[in-house]
């Protein structure tokens, strides 16, 4: 694959690898996205987490009506 960054990325490619963070433009490209993929997921789960908490002080509340599981297993015949 040929990307084109442009200068400003190429500048901080450089960069890293001047540092000694990498040895060439393809690690440097490899661990960015690593990071990157890192962030979403636990992005992903912090949105999660919160989505839970929201429901669960709805619950507490008692603006949502929980079920027993045992009922809900009963009345769905299983």
């Amino acid at each position: 694959m040929n990307v084109n960054l442009g200068a400003p990325y190429e500048a901080i490619i450089s960069k890293f690898i001047e540092r000694g963070y990498a040895g060439n433009q393809t690690e440097v490209i490899r661990q960015a996205l690593t990071v990157y993929e890192r962030q979403v997921e636990e992005e992903e789960v912090r949105l999660v987490h919160k989505a839970v908490e929201f429901e669960m002080e709805k619950i507490r509340s008692g603006k949502t009506k929980t079920h027993p599981f045992r009922k809900v297993m009963k009345e769905a015949g299983l």
